[in-house]
């Protein structure tokens, strides 16, 4: 599409003009309770304006004066970039000046910033620098009925910090019946004070409603149950197409993989459509995406042409798209679910609470009525959770906990929880963190090491590796793993037409000791070849944008440990790593990763130390259908009825023994 074809209609597309939006009328209601109270919760449908218009209010009616900042937390990624930059557009402004946002490895601030979006894990981590977060005059929680692990443990701070800065304003956006519970959890410190309990809870907080104007939506369920609910969800796409009026399509699926699948299947089929009528333009969204490639979903789409994004649950309620009249929720989410015993996190499709069901129906009605195809039957939705299970009760809480430590709170189990995680879940953290030698017989925070460990951007065991490997002698190639292994997306391709070729390509940058070694050669003749080279990564199926951002996460990760006055010898590295070196670093992951370990069985799976659970080398790894003994591994998911492992290296078992006694012990 021409940049001239976009038209006047472009701008429209991403916002409505603030005038339109639902939370107009509430405004002078809103800055009044914010002035009054300490704490408001604002209920509101999604897409009545609250993430983009509440912040605009308040640096108008002076909440920015000297110099202080407003702060807008997300519970996405994805979300705290797009809602930048469309209030960036509102404003007026550059992306970056008075609005911006900042995002792991990726800060649009600078110092005229007023406006600031970010993940609620990224203002925990600045609480690290900050203690009071004193540059903020008004922190609003956006999407907090999501109960994300971050945003749960950035309430429970906030409650902590509001008892020393009586003047922070916190706001608190929910978009379900949560409300009461984040009200009551503010108000019960006060009512403890000994003043009267009832009055006090007045002057904490306050809940004010925003009824986000949305026309009837049909509900439609299916008569049986579906075999395979990508294929009913492309064949309802197709119905829609063939008999509904125009309008949008927004499709719930679970993952990345279903999405591409769907698109990739949807553009082919469309091709077969009868001659004269409308076209479909498939789209994906989903977090592993680019900025720029989330962006494309918010334009307006060709004439004659009708759009379906198909997307994991961040459309449900942390962007709103424009156009939007039919959704088909799939009726299932893919969620994180870690197992203490197994220290197995499973990333499981698993039916969607009927909250969720709610929301994701609600996107159809917010322009004109809209249809809702659900792809179960009515008694499978009647079958479902009220809500989904907070994320704090069900994942590995190492990170957190460290980070809790990190912020002076020592006893992390009397920390003010929304909801208490359950002790094996904590017990396992604090068993980890202390055998990566991150807290001391007594639960502190050793120093320099587990201060250091929490502060880096990266999960502990790869804290561990980069801050082994001095010692090991390899830390400019442990830097390049470590950014590598941060991307969150993959840097290859994925090309179903020519795998053979593929696989070949992909042999030219294999380590014999398995996928790590394999990542850093992969980034070396990137760096040296290439940049230069426009070609290189399309030759070589490597994903550029990914690559090119492994670049500025390992000088992120440089510049931290420059601050710990580790230096960087860049000088060792040569393209070709030799045997001594290889070995170096794979002593060195050992050395963070010993708690994920396994031996190949004689059949090609492996087994986890303890023998009870068998893993699969992922189809991606090097270690696929390769002869190793024993391996560590960098990520240990389930999909299906299988367990994988990725990022697979080999390592020797003596290792385990000699870099974490504490953890393996031999049977005598």
């Amino acid at each position: 599409m021409a940049e001239f074809d976009l038209g006047a209609s472009f701008i429209p597309a991403l916002h409505k003009p603030a005038a339109l939006l639902p939370i107009t009328k509430h405004r002078d209601a809103l800055l009044y309770l914010v002035e009054t109270y300490p704490v408001t919760i604002v209920v509101g449908q999604t897409g009545s304006g609250k993430s983009t218009q509440i912040p605009q209010f308040l640096e108008q009616a002076g909440w920015c004066a000297d110099g202080k900042v407003i702060a807008v937390t997300q519970p996405r990624r994805v979300a705290a970039t797009t809602v930048a930059v469309r209030v960036a557009e509102e404003v007026g402004c550059e992306v970056g000046k008075e609005v911006g946002y900042s995002i792991r490895f990726e800060d649009v601030t600078s110092a005229a910033t007023r406006i600031k979006f970010l993940t609620d894990g990224l203002l925990i981590r600045e609480a690290l620098v900050d203690p009071l977060l004193t540059r903020y005059s008004v922190i609003m929680v956006d999407e907090a009925h999501e109960r994300s692990i971050s945003s749960d443990i950035l309430l429970g701070l906030l409650k902590k910090i509001r008892k020393r800065r009586p003047e922070l304003r916190i706001i608190v956006s929910s978009a379900t019946l949560q409300a009461e519970d984040f009200l009551r959890f503010f108000s019960e410190d006060a009512a403890h004070t000994g003043e009267r309990a009832g009055e006090d809870k007045a002057k904490v907080g306050t809940i004010i409603s925003l009824e986000g104007r949305t026309y009837p939506i049909d509900i439609l369920y299916l008569e049986s149950p579906a075999e395979d609910y990508v294929e009913k969800a492309i064949s309802t796409v197709f119905d829609i197409h063939m008999s509904e009026p125009t309008g949008d399509i927004l499709v719930f699926l679970t993952g990345r993989e279903e999405i591409e699948n769907a698109v990739q299947a949807v553009s082919e089929r469309s091709s077969q459509l009868p001659p004269h009528s409308k076209s479909l333009l498939p789209m994906p969204l989903y977090a592993g995406l680019t900025t720029e490639q989330q962006m494309y979903v918010f334009e307006q789409a060709p004439e004659n042409t009708r759009k379906v994004i198909f997307s994991t649950n961040i459309a449900e309620a942390s962007v709103t798209i424009s156009g939007i009249v039919y959704v088909v929720d799939c009726g299932f989410v893919k969620l994180r679910a870690y197992n203490p015993k197994t220290g197995i996190e499973t990333l499981t499709a698993t039916p969607i609470s009927k909250a969720s069901a709610a929301q994701r129906a609600g996107r159809a009605g917010r322009t004109k009525p809209g249809k809702c195809f659900r792809l179960y039957t009515e008694d499978a939705f009647q079958a479902l959770a009220d809500t989904d299970v907070p994320e704090i009760q069900r994942s590995n809480l190492a990170p957190f906990v460290l980070q809790l430590k990190a912020l002076g709170i020592d006893n992390v189990v009397r920390f003010d929880f929304l909801s208490a995680p359950p002790a094996e879940l904590m017990i396992k953290a604090l068993e980890l963190l202390y055998s990566l030698g991150a807290i001391d017989d007594y639960a502190k925070l050793t120093k320099p090491l587990g201060a250091r460990m929490a502060e880096l951007a990266v999960e502990p065991m790869m804290a561990k590796t980069l801050l082994s490997a001095p010692a090991f002698g390899c830390l400019s190639e442990i830097l390049t793993i470590a950014a590598m292994t941060s991307l969150g997306g993959n840097v290859w391709v994925q090309v179903d037409e020519d795998k053979k070729r593929v696989e070949s390509t992909r042999r030219k940058f294999a380590a014999e000791e398995g996928d790590h070694i394999t990542l850093l050669n992969v980034y070396q003749t990137f760096v040296t070849k290439g940049r230069k080279e426009g070609r290189f990564c399309h030759d070589n199926f490597l994903n550029f944008k990914a690559m090119t951002r492994a670049v500025s996460i390992r000088a992120q990760l440089k510049r931290y440990l420059e601050r710990f006055g580790i230096s960087v010898d860049e000088s060792l590295t040569s393209a070709g790593t030799h045997n001594n070196k290889a070995e170096q670093i794979c002593r060195c992951l050992t050395a963070g990763y010993f708690a994920h370990a396994a031996r190949m069985q004689p059949d090609g799976t492996f087994r986890n130390v303890s023998g009870g659970t068998v893993l699969h080398a992922h189809p991606s790894s090097l270690m696929f259908n390769r002869k190793a003994d024993w391996v560590i591994f960098h990520e240990v998911f389930e999909t299906g009825n299988k367990i994988y492992i990725r990022d697979v290296t080999k390592i020797e078992k003596n290792w385990l023994l000699e870099y974490a006694p504490e953890f393996y012990k031999t049977k005598s």
